[in-house]
């Protein structure tokens, strides 16, 4: 893996869970769209590959996922499921920003005691 500032390393991760949030929220407002299949990125794979690469702005790769649950109309949607990984991008998401200010509190910490 290359060497990145935490900086870049975080705006990767960030990157990687807005992504998966706003394939999520796609997917619900999809629930009532005929033969729609649930989309979904995975946030690990997608991880490494947005940490292991030189560039800052890769488009996570999205897929359906298998073994959902079709309705007679073809839409897979579980609200359940969407609302759960919902939560669960919102913190992963939360949690890299208040790691990003904890990373600015500590660069402005540094140069204010360097006056």
């Amino acid at each position: 893996m290359t060497t990145l500032p935490i900086l870049q390393l975080l705006e990767g991760y960030l990157g990687v869970a807005s992504a998966r949030h706003q394939l999520i929220v796609s997917n619900m407002a999809n629930i009532d769209t005929p033969g729609y299949h649930t989309q979904d990125i995975d946030f690990r794979a997608e991880l490494r590959r947005a940490m292991d690469s030189s560039q800052t702005q890769l488009a996570p790769a999205s897929h359906s996922v298998p073994g959902l649950l079709q309705r007679p109309d073809g839409n897979d949607v579980n609200l359940d499921r969407e609302g759960l990984l919902l939560a669960e991008t919102q913190m992963q998401y939360q949690i890299g920003v208040q790691i990003m200010k904890s990373q600015f509190h500590r660069l402005l910490t540094a140069i204010n005691e360097g006056k």
